[in-house]
């Protein structure tokens, strides 16, 4: 055979296995990847593979720059290009927009193509799409975000023993956890918001954006800005059957908005402190029945005791004097005896409204025991003192008339004084021993009456 025939045919054979061989490789490579690129000097596609390539046809992307297909990153800022690499690089992942407009996560493989005269004419590479990977680590990395929050809220949290305490740590631990500036816990009654919890930079405003917040339907957090610039986000923060609750955060003004993330972290923040604050308000509500008479809704005398405590220190720097009423019910046995435990507890209720109708609401109104009453006067001197225990004696027979036992024994006062010069140091036991012998000296006097204490 002819040496040229010969030559020409192995070159046919050579050409039909490079293409074959090459064939194989493209096939092998888009069945791996789901994409595959070259691109120029300019960063322009001169291959891409399989067609189409995320929804996109090869003759659409074909000339076009290659960045084009990547996501910015919320803020009109590219990232760093795979489509353009100075070495070899594996993994890099990157967000690219499909021909639908949703995103797709890319891990990118490249290597930089080298002209003759070693300088970078390009670049060749394949891409995986790991969205859905992306998404589960991104999911799970959430959860644990949320789990650490949770554990630094109640951590903070663990070692305080009232819920007052429990709800300034969380707040406290929430600060650097989500990145704010400020924040604040309020509880609603009614209409209006209080706020609790108040720690960081001041938000101008506060009470106002916590009513918009309420008024906005869902349970979900709202993130909105501040007249003055602040970026705040909100969350309901609910606690059933003790009303409604809500957590503030913000940064200050010109700081980054709030993004998903981190209002998922809210939310879930917000649920938490929902816990502690319906912990608060049982809490609250068991220590106002520790201190409340229940029959009448006096203050008990425990209460009473520690509260007159603290008034007399207060009295003593200011050197202000104060009142000691101790009250016993006259002619109160016969309504039980003759009409029943009922209309008994009828009489002390009614006796109850009518002391505390008798003195100013920053005085001390208290039931001590059985049918003993007590009345602490803020700053009163004797003859104020007095005054009030003639005006009570005056009143009280047509006042308890319609719980008496009959009109032969109304139920009347018998009260005993004892007035506290704010000079003398004289202690709490003293002036209560005193104010107690006055009350049954009056008692023995002949009831109705009122007796003073010698100092």
């Amino acid at each position: 055979m002819d040496t040229g025939i010969q030559q020409a045919s192995l070159d046919a054979v050579l050409r039909d296995a490079l293409l074959d061989s090459r064939q194989r490789w493209r096939d092998l490579v888009e069945m791996a990847a789901d994409l595959v690129w070259e691109t120029d000097a300019e960063g322009r596609f001169t291959f891409v593979g399989p067609d189409p390539a995320l929804g996109w046809s090869a003759g659409a992307l074909l000339g076009a720059p290659a960045e084009a297909l990547l996501a910015d990153d919320g803020h009109g800022i590219a990232p760093f290009s795979p489509f353009r690499v100075q070495r070899q690089r594996r993994g890099v992942r990157s967000w690219v927009r499909r021909a639908d407009g949703s995103l797709a996560c890319m891990a990118f493989a490249g290597v930089p193509l080298i002209g003759p005269d070693g300088h970078i004419i390009g670049a060749r590479g394949v891409a995986r799409d790991v969205t859905e990977e992306e998404e589960r680590n991104a999911s799970l990395a959430a959860s644990l975000r949320r789990e650490a929050l949770t554990d630094a809220i109640l951590q903070e949290a663990r070692s305080e023993v009232l819920a007052d305490g429990m709800l300034t740590g969380a707040a406290r631990a929430l600060l650097p956890a989500i990145g704010a500036t400020g924040v604040a816990v309020l509880r609603r009654a009614g209409k209006e918001f209080t706020p609790l919890v108040k720690l960081g930079d001041t938000l101008p405003g506060l009470l106002a954006l916590a009513a918009a917040v309420a008024a906005i339907p869902g349970d979900e957090p709202h993130s909105l800005e501040s007249p003055d610039g602040h970026s705040v986000i909100a969350a309901p923060a609910l606690q059933p059957g003790h009303g409604d609750g809500l957590l503030m955060l913000w940064r200050a003004p010109g700081g980054r908005a709030w993004d998903d993330e981190e209002h998922a972290l809210v939310r879930a923040a917000a649920g938490v402190i929902g816990i502690m604050l319906a912990h608060q308000a049982l809490q609250a509500e068991m220590f106002r029945q520790a201190r409340t008479d229940p029959l009448t809704g006096l203050m008990n005398r425990r209460a009473f005791l520690e509260e007159l405590s603290r008034r007399l220190d207060r009295l003593d720097r200011e050197r202000q004097p104060g009142a000691l009423l101790y009250i016993d019910l006259d002619n109160f046995k016969p309504v039980n005896d003759r009409l029943g435990h009922e209309q008994g507890d009828a009489a002390l209720r009614a006796a109850a409204q009518m002391l505390r109708g008798a003195v100013r609401p920053t005085d001390l109104v208290a039931r001590i025991g059985g049918d003993e009453f007590a009345l602490w006067l803020d700053g009163a001197d004797l003859r104020i003192a007095t005054m009030r225990a003639e005006r009570l004696l005056a009143d009280a027979p047509l006042s308890l008339a319609h719980v008496s036992a009959d009109p032969d024994t109304p139920i009347s006062f018998s009260i005993g004084i004892a007035v506290r010069d704010g000079a003398s140091g004289e202690d709490l036991s003293h002036m209560i021993v005193r104010a107690d012998s006055a009350m049954y000296a009056a008692k023995r006097a002949g009831k109705s009456a009122w007796s003073l204490a010698p100092a």
